[in-house]
């Protein structure tokens, strides 16, 4: 089957940071480009035992965005409350989830930008260790990546699209 959402990984080779950063975005795209030209049924259609939609995966980035950049990396409040798990509410809009992933990742890149060094370390430890953006970065391209190829199973699952 051909790939009809291939595109190229970057390209970025000017920095540490910079290299990082175009990564997680890019994995980034890849999720919210599974969302595109779905309607409400399909992105909440779970099509694995898991239970697992796109929407679903989407909510929990958005989340998890906010955890690591929001709270660990910049300080924001948190509380076991604001967690989302990968079934969204029926009455949680689609338009919803993916305004909120976008401006997660918004507040995220800012929250990066300002730390500005991957040496920075975040403002609430983990396990009483302040760890660095970098392993911050490491750590939410990774999780993104993961969930981007689930995507991408679930994806083609639905339309047959496929490609990153």
């Amino acid at each position: 089957m051909a790939e009809i959402q291939r595109e190229p990984v970057p390209r970025v080779d000017t920095g540490e940071l910079d290299v990082a950063h175009a990564f997680l975005k890019f994995q980034r795209h890849c999720v919210l480009k599974k969302a595109e030209g779905l309607g409400d049924e399909e992105l909440r259609r779970p099509l694995v035992a898991s239970g697992t939609s796109i929407l679903g995966l989407v909510q929990h980035l958005a989340e998890a965005e906010h955890y690591w950049f929001g709270h660990h990396l910049a300080g924001a409040e948190w509380s076991e409350a604001d967690e989302f798990d990968m079934t969204v509410p029926a009455g949680r809009e689609v338009a919803t989830v993916l305004a909120d992933y976008r401006a997660a990742i918004a507040r995220s890149d800012a929250a990066i930008e300002a730390a500005g060094d991957p040496e920075a370390l975040m403002v609430v430890p983990v396990e009483g260790v302040r760890k660095t953006l970098r392993w911050v970065l490491a750590h939410m391209t990774t999780e993104t990546a993961r969930h981007a190829g689930h995507a991408d199973i679930l994806r083609e699952q639905l339309d047959g699209a496929t490609g990153r």
